[in-house]
């Protein structure tokens, strides 16, 4: 059925193309449309209920590769984090040493003892300055990686609600192809019980069978019934009397004395 009306439709097309020349694009366009509204038309509802529960299924494996990308991310946001403590106590140390430096160096001191050595205070300023560079660089770096590992929080937190999202809409389309499904089965349920031929089902067939079946029975039964009048049984009804031609005879004698003599001479010339 579905041939025949892709076949009607691309005859309609070439059919428009030959008789309506510039036109026939709007014409084709409209037979395009009403092929495929046959099409889908003549395509079963069970076919598409299945069709669509098999949708419904083919959502799965996104489902499955957006939690994996939910999972890597979540394993790249905690070594984010992780990189991020670690420079935030990194810069938390050099910050006391820093300070520690400033603070000797806002003494009268010439020169200062670290671990055992001793430095001028020219020594330390240089120190200090080249200090102060790192940490500032280290602090506009972890800066940055805070900025990142916001981001892509927020952007775990989008994709988790992605997730639940299409989670809630596959069990919602399950749900709706349950309910399409159990419609269809009660309106098949009443087109067994209705008396109209709705299709050529097996059920339709059965009937038509047993329907055949009960007309020879039919005709088998009054066969038996008609041959048992000849099988000798004895004659319940009264036999037809053989006095029957006398019987006819005087019956119309009595007419042709009670009719006209005109009538009576009419009927011995005929």
């Amino acid at each position: 059925m579905i041939k025949k009306a892709i076949f009607a439709g691309v005859g309609v097309s070439l059919l428009g193309l030959f008789l309506f020349g510039r036109d026939a694009a709007s014409y084709v366009g409209t037979s395009v449309g009403w092929v495929k509204d046959s099409v889908k038309s003549a395509v079963p509802i069970e076919f598409e209920i299945e069709r669509a529960r098999k949708m419904v299924r083919d959502i799965v494996p996104d489902i499955r590769k957006n939690m994996h990308v939910i999972a890597r991310e979540e394993v790249e946001i905690e070594r984010l984090a992780e990189q991020i403590g670690k420079a935030e106590g990194t810069q938390t140390a050099d910050k006391e040493n820093i300070l520690r430096l400033k603070n000797d160096l806002g003494t009268q001191q010439v020169s200062f003892n670290y671990a055992g050595r001793s430095y001028s205070r020219d020594q330390v300023k240089v120190d200090l300055a080249n200090r102060f560079e790192r940490f500032k660089t280290r602090d506009a770096t972890l800066a940055s990686l805070r900025e990142m590992h916001n981001a892509r929080l927020a952007g775990l937190d989008a994709a988790r609600q992605k997730l639940d999202g299409m989670l809630a809409a596959k069990r919602q389309l399950e749900v709706e192809v349950q309910n399409l499904e159990a419609r269809l089965k009660l309106v098949e349920a009443a087109q067994t019980t209705s008396s109209a031929t709705f299709d050529d089902s097996r059920l339709s067939r059965a009937k038509d069978l047993i329907a055949d079946l009960r007309s020879r029975l039919d005709v088998a039964e009054r066969l038996v019934d008609s041959e048992g009048a000849f099988q000798g049984e004895i004659p319940l009804t009264e036999p037809v009397s053989d006095e029957i031609v006398d019987e006819v005879s005087e019956y119309f004698e009595g007419d042709s004395q009670n009719a006209p003599k005109d009538e009576v001479a009419q009927a011995k010339a005929a």
